[in-house]
């Protein structure tokens, strides 16, 4: 074991869980942690679960502080996202569709929460090494590549995430050039969040949780500091802002 640390938080998620399982069969981390609003049991003896809500200031400072007591950070996976709610919250097909309400909750679960995970964790990479933080985002939240219009919230604070994921790379390429801070769109994944999106998407790319934490990962390894501040697919293929 060569002593590395990871961090997935939205762990209780698809993705999310599929990444923790990987991470940790794969042998590279002697520890991985789970971060998730709801405490979970761990079922492997490398996985150490920890109680994170990402709109929560004390929850991410106590896990941060916890996380910290044990040395650097070598991954940090944020594997959050809002896209609908039962019939609350729904992508808009119209702007007539847009409501204060809706917006300000997506805009904090997709923008907000992620900012305040970087807040707390980004200090904690790896100083003076490769060090590696991704940021799960959405096709959908590129402007150049926006050709149909349509789920304005959800697209806009995508949009919103990469442009912070952007700043954060800046910042931390200041202190440590080996870092690398990315935006990652990990294509169609059959996890609750697609589900009712699914109809059109043929099957070729509609991908498994475990297929997909496989493409994240292998993104990761092929990623390198030239390519901090970028948005990449699935197939590591970089995606205009």
């Amino acid at each position: 074991m060569n002593g590395k640390r990871a961090l997935v938080i939205g762990s209780g998620g698809g993705i999310g869980a599929a990444l923790v399982h990987q991470l940790a069969a794969s042998g590279q981390f002697d520890r991985i942690y789970a971060g998730n609003r709801r405490l979970r049991a761990a079922h492997h003896s490398k996985v150490t679960r920890l109680t994170i809500d990402i709109l929560d200031d004390d929850t991410l400072a106590d896990a941060s502080r916890q996380i910290a007591q044990d040395g650097a950070l070598d991954l940090l996976i944020v594997a959050t996202g809002l896209l609908h709610r039962g019939t609350d919250i729904r992508p808009e097909k119209s702007l007539r569709q847009l409501e204060a309400s809706v917006m300000a909750e997506v805009f904090a679960v997709n923008s907000i929460g992620p900012a305040l995970v970087a807040k707390h964790f980004l200090p904690l990479l790896a100083r003076r090494q490769r060090g590696v933080a991704i940021f799960l985002s959405a096709r959908v939240g590129s402007i150049a590549d926006n050709r149909l219009g349509g789920w304005h919230s959800y697209r806009a604070s995508k949009a919103a995430l990469n442009a912070l994921v952007r700043c954060f790379a800046i910042e931390l390429g200041r202190s440590n050039p080996e870092a690398i801070v990315a935006a990652l769109h990990p294509g169609t994944v059959d996890t609750p969040l697609s589900e009712p999106f699914q109809a059109r998407v043929a099957e070729s790319t509609l991908f498994s949780a475990d297929k997909s934490a496989m493409h994240i990962l292998a993104v990761i390894d092929q990623l390198s500091p030239m390519d901090s501040g970028g948005f990449f697919g699935w197939d590591g293929r970089p995606i205009p802002y």
